[in-house]
């Protein structure tokens, strides 16, 4: 069994549910500490975070990353134990394979490889990680990024072990993702019987035409890095429950993930307008997951194309879709950030796997990565 495989194995065992960690990160740690890396513990709330670090000249290349899993789902639906790691057929099964305990091990492997090869690298390597990431991500990348920053610390490359590939490891990296902004949308209306509608104002009925309307709206075309940014309504609720009774609210939450076209306020108060020419009674809690991040050509992703070249004998393509990940924590410090994992097909899914032999493949890249950079 190859040392990837067998920290793989060791970290997917640990069931750490976010925002629990299980013994991950004191893992990962004890493994780092052993090369030369200096560990740091930086817990908010129940968040269990840490920083590590090996040298102290630029640049600063940093790998980041999340223990934390999301839920199993049934148990039932599970061929096997979600944290009993089982390979079958080529494949190993279990909870956090793909996302992203798998590129966890690559990461500290690869370091083991490198750091060995190269005991007197140039530049330094350092080490992000948070149990915060499937979570509320409150307490984990950002604060961390946050202690960083006010200690002085400037991360200049940082390479995202997120599950990026589609078909085959390398075939796809991220080297930007959409901002995501998070609308809660509470339309006021008179409850009432509805049988006398004339003595109630239904909120269903005037929110729905204008959420209609926003559907529709093309906010933007995109542009050569970011498709168009969409609108998208998650949640809608209101109702008493009763057959017979108009509601005397409705609450709709929403979601635009958006390119770097627009900006936050402009979605605002294009959004407000369009709810505004209803002539609703309203009111709107807004959070903002993210802004839109791009990393352009330059050394990491230089880096990254020559190495999944190298070591997998493909052409990368670069991408910019999907989720948010903790990058938009990172990107802003001014940091170069890519991100770069294992296929993504089973993520969050019953029975989640990830290929045997693309673990070693995953170490391989990031050595070559790390050679590319600091040599």
């Amino acid at each position: 069994m190859s040392n990837t495989l067998e920290l793989a194995k060791d970290l997917i065992g640990r069931a750490s549910v976010t925002p629990e960690d299980a013994g991950c990160q004191a893992l990962m740690q004890q493994r780092l500490q052993a090369i030369g890396f200096t560990a740091e513990d930086l817990p908010f709330g129940e968040v269990k975070n840490f920083w590590a670090r090996r040298g102290n000249s630029a640049p600063l290349v940093v790998f980041a990353g999340h223990t934390d899993v999301v839920p199993t789902g049934p148990l039932e639906d599970w061929t096997s134990d979600p944290f009993q790691p089982e390979i079958r057929d080529g494949m190993l099964y279990g909870r956090g394979a793909a996302d992203m305990k798998g590129s966890l091990a690559a990461m500290i492997t690869a370091c083991e490889t490198f750091t060995e090869a190269h005991p007197d690298h140039q530049g330094s390597i350092g080490f992000l990680i948070t149990s915060d990431e499937e979570g509320p991500s409150i307490n984990g990348t950002v604060k961390v990024v946050q202690h960083l920053v006010e200690n002085g610390v400037q991360i200049d490359m940082c390479l995202v072990g997120e599950p990026s590939s589609t078909r085959q490891l390398g075939d796809m990296v991220k080297n930007g993702r959409r901002g995501s902004l998070n609308g809660k949308l509470t339309v006021h209306g008179k409850q009432g019987h509805v049988a006398y509608p004339h003595l109630a104002v239904n909120p269903i009925h005037l929110a729905a035409p204008a959420l209609a309307e926003l559907a529709a709206i093309e906010w933007d075309q995109g542009n050569d890095h970011f498709p168009p940014t969409s609108f998208q309504v998650s949640n809608i609720h209101s109702g008493t429950g009763a057959e017979n009774v108009v509601p005397g609210e409705l609450q709709a939450m929403f979601n635009l993930r958006y390119s770097t076209e627009l900006t936050e306020q402009q979605i605002r108060e294009r959004v407000c307008e369009v709810l505004d020419s209803h002539g609703l009674n309203y009111n709107i809690d807004w959070r903002l997951s993210g802004e839109p991040f791009l990393t352009p050509e330059g050394e990491l992703l230089d880096a990254a194309q020559r190495a999944i070249r190298e070591v997998a004998a493909i052409e990368t393509e670069l991408s910019t879709s999907g989720g948010t990940s903790d990058g938009r924590f990172i990107a802003p410090t001014g940091a170069q950030v890519l991100e770069l994992g294992p296929v993504n097909a089973t993520i969050h899914q019953v029975n989640e796997c990830v290929a045997v032999e693309s673990l070693d493949r995953l170490s391989d890249i990031y050595t070559v990565m790390l050679r590319n950079l600091l040599t």
